[in-house]
C-alpha cells in the first residue's frame, strides 16, 4: 500500500512525504508562489514514469534491446462524446494524450507488444478503475488529544 503525508507550508505550497522522500508542490505564480510542480503536472509524471519503468522492466525481461523510453503527457477535460453521459458532472471526461516514442532496436511485433503493455502501468490502471474515497476530517486540537491519549497512556 502505498502512503504520502502533505502539510500545508505557505501560501498554497504544500510538502509531500514518502518514506525518506520530500519534495514540494505549489501552484504558478498567478495563484501560488511557483516554487514547484503543480498538482497534475505529479500527476502525469507519476503516469509517464510508471508506464517507461513497466515497459523497461518488461522489455528487460524479454532481453529486448529497448534503449530508451519517452512519454509526452497532456491533460485536459472535455465534452463527453457519448451522448449517454452528457448529463454526469456536466458532461466533461478527462482526456488523457499520450506519445510514447520507443529507441531501440525493435521489430514491429515487439513494438505493438510494447504499446499493449504500456496501457497495463499499474497507476494507468488505478486513474482508470471506480474509485472509493474513505475520508476522515478533524481538528487539528481533536488530533493533539489522541495523540497526547496515546502517548500518556504508554507511561
Amino acid at each position: 500500500m502505498a502512503r504520502v503525508s502533505v502539510e500545508s507550508i505557505q501560501n498554497v505550497q504544500v510538502r509531500v512525504t514518502a518514506d525518506d522522500h520530500s519534495w514540494i508542490i505549489d501552484e504558478p505564480p498567478e495563484v501560488g508562489d511557483g516554487t514547484g510542480p503543480g498538482p497534475y503536472d505529479l500527476l502525469l509524471g507519476a503516469l509517464g514514469s510508471c508506464m517507461t519503468m513497466t515497459l523497461l522492466l518488461y522489455a528487460r525481461r524479454k532481453e529486448w534491446t529497448l534503449e530508451r523510453v519517452e512519454v509526452d503527457i497532456q491533460h485536459d477535460r472535455v465534452h463527453a462524446d457519448d451522448a449517454a453521459r452528457v448529463e454526469e458532472d456536466g458532461g466533461l471526461v478527462e482526456r488523457f494524450q499520450i506519445d510514447l516514442v520507443l529507441h531501440g532496436d525493435l521489430d514491429d511485433a515487439q513494438v505493438k507488444r510494447l504499446s499493449d503493455i504500456s496501457t497495463r502501468c499499474p497507476v494507468r490502471k488505478t486513474l482508470a478503475a471506480t474509485h472509493i474515497f474513505a475520508e476522515s476530517v478533524r481538528r487539528a486540537s481533536q488530533y493533539r488529544l489522541l495523540v497526547c491519549a496515546a502517548i500518556c497512556e504508554g507511561d
